[in-house]
């Protein structure tokens, strides 16, 4: 279930509404009606479509619609009221916000926010929430329910009047005190523990109190830190739904048994400096020379779970061991909130954000980029971001600091941020994703090699110009650039004459600039020795930005004059055609399909 909503937009009278509540969630679209004349990030042109296919995938949707056209376009899909993502309509005016689905998941929170900074009313008709004051299935964030269907039947006898009784066992449990039901005994326990053997209760919630502290050698296995977290666990009569974090040293933030046991108990893995578990010696049980002389702090599982817990926490459990890990726990005052403790491995997306129009923008690349706090790109690509870009740390430069981006970027990622490099295309064709792997190749920074790396595909110059032009790249093809910046001159035009001489669709990428006016005309006098004069050629600018322009000519007619550094050049095989039908016209490569045919027929008579 994902947790930005999306803001389903269908007539211009909700457009000012929609986009008040949008300003609500960073990172939230605006989805719109194509044939409405409206502001949005995405367009649709079929409504019930559109909010299918958003709940089907689990997105949080706050439609400004009719309510029943939001109840039939998902109605077929609902199956598992546990699952269901928020779904709430919303008349034009945000006068009136209804939680259609999901009340307990988030829509009644989403509705009551709405409706505070619309001057609404948000209606609520969950049972609990409306008569006890309460969603008991839906308790704050460091809580965790552990018996969903308990909490109907609980709710269903506290609305009949049977006293409830409130045992806080571990951890605050001032929000409870907002229900309205009858107190006293002999009725309902309602016991909030952390404890693995928590008394009687009729429903329990489980404080996130609890911080797992972690160390293990290199390629430990997830079973074997696993086993003994549980055995941890056991040992300190403290239920697996209690904990709250895992955490270890710093050194240890790309260990991948250590995410895997984050994973294991859906909680954050978060990492300290060994100097912040240094200061923490006094108070450890096991103290050691040998792991200060690793890692350059006397204890790892031990004071990571006290600098989690807390100036005031003991330590609950005290460091057991397996043969290759280490962990303790240590119970804090308060429900942990992770994004305060320490840091998180820090994580670097490698976007290609494709030829610039955000049609063209995968959905992988757009998550990627909300998610991100820190941006870093050349200044004009991080300009076609403007959507996006609310909230966002922007680190631009100029063209040619390619390198200082890549650098910057992974520098900003060892620091525990999760960041965005941005280019143009495909991150990984003539792009940033190969300078970011040979930084990491050449530093061996520790630091550096410690980030989580991922990378955005997006549609690259010479796809997004076939697809303007017909099929040119329909049998083999290659690439290559003309920039002699950081290739030999030598090298390219070997490259030329090898993939003329074997008859490929050639793709070049910066084919001239200010400075480089003659390996074009090169390359094409080259290629005139191997294909014939009329071989088609396209050439595209601007593609997905303003300005797009697609030519096509002839092999014979092409000059650098009628290049320039915004183009791409597709030059087509001794095979490619060029036809026009109709009012079009189109380049194609045949893939061998005629033959094909032919030798069908052929053995049909």
């Amino acid at each position: 279930m994902k947790n930005v909503p999306v803001i389903v937009v269908l007539t211009k009278a909700a457009q000012a509404a929609a986009d008040r509540t949008a300003a609500l969630f960073p990172g939230a679209e605006r989805h719109v009606r194509r044939d409405r004349g409206l502001t949005g990030e995405v367009t649709f042109d079929h409504a019930a479509d559109h909010l299918a296919r958003l709940f089907k995938a689990g997105h949080p949707v706050i439609a400004f619609a009719a309510a029943g056209i939001v109840i039939r376009a998902v109605a077929p899909l609902l199956a598992d009221k546990t699952a269901d993502p928020p779904v709430l309509a919303c008349d034009p005016d945000g006068r009136h916000i209804i939680p259609l689905l999901g009340g307990h998941h988030g829509a009644n929170r989403l509705a009551v926010t709405i409706a505070a900074a619309l001057g609404g009313t948000a209606a609520l008709t969950t049972a609990g929430e409306a008569a006890l004051g309460i969603a008991l299935d839906s308790p704050p964030a460091g809580f965790e329910l552990v018996s969903l269907n308990g909490a109907k039947e609980f709710t269903a006898r506290a609305l009949s009047g049977t006293p409830v009784q409130v045992i806080a066992d571990h951890g605050p449990a001032a929000w409870l005190s907002a229900a309205r039901w009858q107190q006293g005994q002999g009725g309902l326990i309602l016991r909030v523990s952390a404890a693995r053997d928590a008394g009687p209760q009729d429903l329990l919630y489980r404080p996130k109190l609890a911080a797992l502290g972690v160390g293990c050698a290199r390629g430990c296995s997830r079973e074997e830190l696993i086993a003994l977290a549980q055995q941890t666990l056991r040992i300190g009569n403290i239920a697996p739904e209690a904990v709250g974090c895992v955490v270890s040293v710093d050194v240890k933030a790309d260990e991948a048994a250590i995410h895997a046991l984050a994973a294991h108990f859906r909680v954050p893995a978060r990492f300290f400096a060994p100097a912040a578990l240094e200061a923490l010696t006094p108070r450890l049980t096991t103290p050691s020379d040998i792991v200060f002389r690793e890692v350059g702090c006397h204890g790892v599982s031990e004071a990571a779970a006290l600098a989690a817990a807390g100036e005031a926490a003991r330590l609950t459990v005290a460091k057991q061991k397996s043969a290759r890990a280490t962990a303790a726990l240590a119970l804090a005052e308060r429900v942990l909130i992770p994004a305060a403790i320490g840091k998180p491995q820090g994580v670097l997306h490698i976007v290609g954000i494709g030829p610039g129009d955000k049609i063209w923008r995968s959905y992988d690349a757009t998550a990627r980029l909300t998610a991100a706090t820190d941006w870093v790109g050349y200044k004009l690509y991080l300009a076609l971001l403007e959507d996006l870009a609310a909230g966002k740390t922007l680190h631009s430069s100029d063209l040619g600091e390619e390198e200082i981006r890549a650098r910057h970027a992974l520098q900003l990622a060892a620091e525990g941020r999760e960041v965005a490099l941005i280019g143009s295309g495909d991150a990984g064709i003539y792009a940033l994703a190969t300078l970011v792997f040979e930084v990491l190749d050449r530093d061996n920074d520790p630091a550096l090699n410690r980030v989580r790396i991922d990378i955005a595909p997006g549609i690259s110059a010479l796809q997004a110009a076939a697809a303007r032009s017909g099929a040119p790249l329909g049998h083999d093809f290659c690439a290559i650039s003309l920039s002699d910046l950081l290739t030999a001159r030598d090298t390219i035009l070997c490259r030329i004459r090898a993939a003329a001489q074997a008859d490929f669709v050639i793709a070049f990428y910066n084919p001239v600039s200010r400075r480089r006016r003659t390996l074009l005309n090169e390359a094409r006098d080259l290629l005139l020795k191997h294909r014939p004069a009329d071989t088609p050629v396209i050439v595209a600018r601007n593609l997905g930005r303003a300005g797009e322009k697609v030519e096509f000519t002839a092999l014979s007619t092409l000059s650098a004059d009628a290049v320039d550094m915004l183009s791409i050049v597709i030059i087509g095989a001794s095979t490619t055609r060029r036809i026009r039908r109709g009012t079009q016209s189109r380049i194609y490569t045949p893939r061998g399909y005629a033959k094909k045919r032919d030798a069908a027929a052929g053995q049909g008579r």
